[in-house]
């Protein structure tokens, strides 16, 4: 038995499916289970990361662990650690791609690559065995832009020359299973990226080139990106300066480098953003 946090999410969700279609026993936790859409065949629990008694009912049976990260701060790390460590033998967590090796926590520039590289820190200090997975930039952030390709043929936003590997998150997932399911993940640290570097103006553009329509990038000041996105109630405010900062910092350093993990891990290669925006179009669609 496999419990999957997150599981209601893009990656967890494809974490559960890939993991019943291999006929292997999946539990996924979430906080609302009679409402949540899991795939057919998966055994949904109710349970929060917040709340480590309903963490330790999800857990009883269970061999491994894929640990979503859904904080901000890696405090509550050490108590769901501790109660991890009671029942299962191999913990996958989905860390960070901005965390960097050879840096302590304190010496990451963000605040995203601090709290993720601590994170790291103690899931490697628990005794467990244990594998990390550093994604590069999920493809699926490219949904924050969905309203406005369904209402025209522009999308605005700042920092449109910022180069990122746009990743699908069943590439993600693929990873993960092999990592939960096989003998030779542990103490794996797997940096995975797409398979080419995208601006976002660029991907704007590929997004209008498998939808069949001519989309262009309206490039906006950093001021008037903060304000969208805070009168964007979808989006959390204590995150709109720490994403723009993170735009900010992306820019000035040198492009993303492309790595073959997911093909080394997997035996096949990852998918393109292209592939990405076919699989999701009807979250594009007016229709």
């Amino acid at each position: 038995m496999i419990l999957v946090t997150g599981a209601s999410g893009n990656v967890g969700g494809q974490v559960l499916a890939q993991l019943l279609r291999r006929g292997i026993t999946a539990r996924g936790m979430t906080r609302h289970p009679e409402s949540a859409k899991l795939p057919t065949g998966a055994e949904a629990v109710r349970g929060d990361l917040t709340d480590l008694d309903s963490l330790e009912a999800c857990l009883h049976g269970v061999s491994a662990v894929f640990l979503m990260w859904p904080f901000h701060s890696a405090e509550p790390m050490a108590g769901i650690l501790d109660v991890i460590k009671r029942h299962a033998r191999h913990v996958v967590l989905l860390s960070s791609g901005a965390v960097q090796d050879g840096l302590v926590p304190e010496q990451h520039a963000n605040h995203v690559g601090r709290s993720h590289a601590e994170v790291e820190r103690l899931l490697r200090e628990s005794g467990m065995p244990w594998t990390v997975l550093r994604p590069s930039t999920f493809a699926t952030n490219a949904l924050w832009w969905a309203d406005q390709i369904r209402a025209g043929d522009t999308v605005a936003g700042s920092y449109g020359a910022v180069p990122m590997a746009m990743l699908h998150e069943a590439d993600i997932a693929a990873v993960a299973v092999c990592a939960l399911t096989e003998d030779a993940h542990d103490q794996a640290c797997y940096q995975l990226t797409g398979p080419q570097v995208l601006t976002q103006a660029e991907q704007v553009r590929v997004i209008g080139e498998a939808l069949g329509r001519p989309l262009r990038w309206q490039e906006l000041t950093r001021e008037e990106a903060r304000q969208r996105l805070l009168a964007d109630h979808s989006f959390p405010d204590s995150f709109v300066d720490v994403l723009l900062d993170g735009y900010a910092h992306m820019l000035d350093e040198p492009p993303p480098a492309i790595t073959q993990t997911v093909e080394t891990v997997t035996g096949a290669p990852a998918r393109t953003f292209h592939q990405w925006v076919l699989d999701h179009a009807d979250e594009f669609s007016t229709c």
